[in-house]
């Protein structure tokens, strides 16, 4: 960014507007407040909008980050106390009809600021699998437990979540120092924990763990709609919406379904 931060007035307005976008659009946040002045000596129409666009988009950031930082409230009291490895947990897939309920637990890198990081169903498909993928990069370590619909039919899917999620801790290399889940408490699991409700919207470290929990299970759904394509999987994931019963209603359950979950037909 050197050429860009000592670049004069008259330099700016023999720019190009191609040229111009690329250095405004590059610029961060200081940069830009150092420069505005410099440009906006330039009178063309098209790089006031430039500057306004960047503005917004700067003024988007921050907002985003600032909500990053309020979600990390619980961590930084936890980090601030000792707590080096803060593990979050969360589960998807307590109300479908088929197939298994999946935790996650994820410990994240104290430095680690993914923007838009939020409760999976608050985000996007396209944007998940994105989410994914920088959470596995800046995670200290990720586990993920599925407990098929066989195991949920004989104990009920709320004993079976707290197995998911027991399981998630107990193959961790790294013990986690305290753990933060989403509205449940895991009595077998001797470690500090916090249950916190809608966690996975107010912890970072929640929220990260439901992201990998719903994109592991939606992959997996996936896998069962191209086995069984009537059903159309990839689709509902196996939530009982109307074409899921409907299938169930012509095609007859898979071993995939929950035989406890009623449905009315």
């Amino acid at each position: 960014m050197a050429s860009i931060e000592s670049i004069s007035a008259e330099e700016i307005k023999r720019k190009s507007m191609a040229e111009l976008k690329n250095d405004i659009m590059a610029l961060d946040k200081e940069s830009f407040l150092r420069l505005y002045p410099l440009f906006r000596e330039d009178k063309r129409k098209n790089t006031a909008l430039l500057l306004e666009r960047k503005r917004k988009e700067l003024q988007k950031e921050e907002k985003e980050r600032e909500r990053i930082e309020g979600m990390l409230l619980y961590e930084k009291a936890l980090w601030e106390k000792g707590c080096h490895f803060v593990a979050g947990i969360d589960e998807v897939g307590r109300g479908p009809l088929a197939g298994p309920v999946v935790s996650a637990s994820v410990i994240m890198k104290p430095d680690s600021r993914i923007f838009y990081v939020n409760d999976s169903k608050k985000v996007t498909p396209k944007l998940r699998e994105s989410l994914f993928d920088q959470i596995l990069k800046e995670a200290v370590e990720v586990k993920v437990t599925a407990v098929n619909n066989k195991i949920i039919d004989e104990i009920n899917i709320y004993e079976a979540t707290k197995l998911s999620m027991e399981e998630c801790i107990r193959k961790m290399r790294q013990k986690p120092d305290h753990i933060l889940i989403d509205a449940i408490k895991l009595e077998r699991v001797f470690i500090p924990q916090t249950s916190i409700i809608k966690g996975d919207s107010k912890s970072y470290s929640i929220a990260c763990a439901s992201i990998i929990a719903k994109v592991f299970r939606d992959r997996l759904m996936d896998t069962y709609d191209r086995k069984y394509p009537e059903y159309g999987f990839s689709r509902h994931k196996g939530y009982p919406t109307k074409e899921h019963i409907e299938a169930i209603r012509k095609y007859g359950y898979l071993d995939i379904h929950r035989r406890t979950f009623q449905v009315k037909f």
